[in-house]
């Protein structure tokens, strides 16, 4: 499986090259990333991909100098579970 990064977006690729799940966000101002939506396909649940993607998402948070905004119930349960993305968290 292979994780691409787009403009605002995730994207998983299969072994095919076709689409297996997505994160995505929004940009409010500079300094604030709003994760809006995770997505895997349900043949590609289980795996742990959704939890990769918004990883995924911290370290581009973390690279890009943003606080995050956990809009997406999956990434917001996320950060609730995970005290080490609390650096990102915007208050």
């Amino acid at each position: 499986m292979e994780m691409k990064e787009e403009k605002n977006r995730l994207v998983l690729l299969n072994d095919e090259g076709q689409e297996a799940g997505e994160m995505t966000w929004s940009n409010a101002g500079e300094d604030i990333m709003i994760i809006d939506h995770t997505f895997v396909d349900p043949a590609y649940r289980g795996q742990q991909l959704a939890e990769g993607l918004v990883r995924k998402g911290v370290e581009i948070a973390r690279r890009d100098h943003k606080e995050v905004i956990p809009l997406c119930p999956y990434a917001k349960r996320e950060f609730e579970q995970k005290s080490e993305y609390s650096d990102v968290l915007r208050k």
